[in-house]
């Protein structure tokens, strides 16, 4: 059996490394395509990261839909709805958790699982101890829609003016331009996944900066969950996905005011951080929890 995980290539997905290991180590053979190159992959099973597929069913292959996240505005509702009445039944559907399988609203026969964010071995290591090269991290999306120019100005004039920034993450906001003045805030493009616990290691503490809006405030987090496992103390925007996985698998972080208005070098510095024990975020605990492998065996 060969997989074929297919996908648009703009969006940054971590998990596709994680599919490829873990799929080898079960002796099944995997590949990337792009949408419209699947039958160039010479495989067994499609695998598609959805977007959006207005494509013809493939009768001979096995289908597989993942919905790692659903549709972020403008128009988000309408996505989605377009998603769940155009695009073609699978076999069997993924999807990141029941938050967006009712955004998706499909309603038939098709089985599904659902497969959480995981964390890769690498940010299991122990912590690097050395002198920190900066005070703060920030990785992952720099998009609009995270409303990034809201922290920098703490930065920029603010509180934490005397404090040092990295933001890694590709700068589609051109925040580098906004902020290019700044000398304590600086910038690095994306990185491959495997790269990103060296440049963690650099900084003392981290920031978990989601807007309280669906549907970030509903999914999980790839990046703070790195930060947890790495045990760089956390600095969090207060939504509803961080208090219902604080209280459901512990961790202490220091929850941040809508206004900022608690921010402060002392605060930040004494606050008594906590780190839950993560081992069940493992990539290879997802994935085994999601169904998709039974699924695989039988079909």
């Amino acid at each position: 059996m060969k997989i074929s995980f297919i996908h648009n290539h703009f969006a940054f997905l971590p998990e596709l490394a994680a599919y490829q290991s873990f799929f080898q180590n079960q002796n099944i053979e995997t590949g990337i395509a792009k949408y419209g190159e699947e039958k160039k992959s010479g495989a067994d099973v499609y695998w598609y990261m959805m977007g959006f597929y207005p494509a013809s069913f493939h009768k001979k292959k096995l289908i597989i839909h993942e919905y790692s996240s659903a549709s972020v505005p403008p128009y988000r509702k309408i996505k989605d709805y377009l998603k769940s009445r155009l695009s073609p039944r699978p076999h069997f559907r993924l999807y990141l958790n029941e938050y967006v399988r009712q955004q998706i609203n499909i309603h038939d026969e098709v089985p599904f699982g659902y497969r959480d964010m995981g964390i890769s071995d690498a940010f299991f290591q122990r912590p690097d101890t050395r002198a920190k090269e900066y005070d703060f991290i920030y990785t992952g999306n720099l998009s609009p829609q995270r409303k990034l120019e809201i922290l920098l100005k703490v930065f920029d004039q603010g509180v934490l003016k005397e404090h040092s920034i990295l933001l890694l993450g590709n700068d589609e906001n051109k925040l580098a331009e906004s902020f290019g003045h700044c000398k304590n805030i600086f910038f690095q493009a994306a990185v491959p996944w495997e790269q990103v616990p060296a440049y963690l290691a650099k900084a003392r503490f981290s920031f978990n900066f989601i807007p309280d809006a669906e549907p970030f405030n509903a999914q999980t987090p790839t990046k703070f969950l790195e930060y947890a496992a790495m045990k760089i103390p956390v600095i969090s925007t207060n939504y509803f996905w961080i208090s219902e996985f604080q209280e459901r698998y512990g961790g202490n972080y220091f929850l941040l005011k809508e206004d900022l208005s608690n921010i402060s070098w002392e605060r930040i510095t004494g606050f008594p951080y906590e780190f839950p024990d993560l081992r069940s975020w493992r990539w290879e605990e997802r994935i085994k929890a999601s169904g998709i492998l039974d699924f695989l065996k039988q079909a």
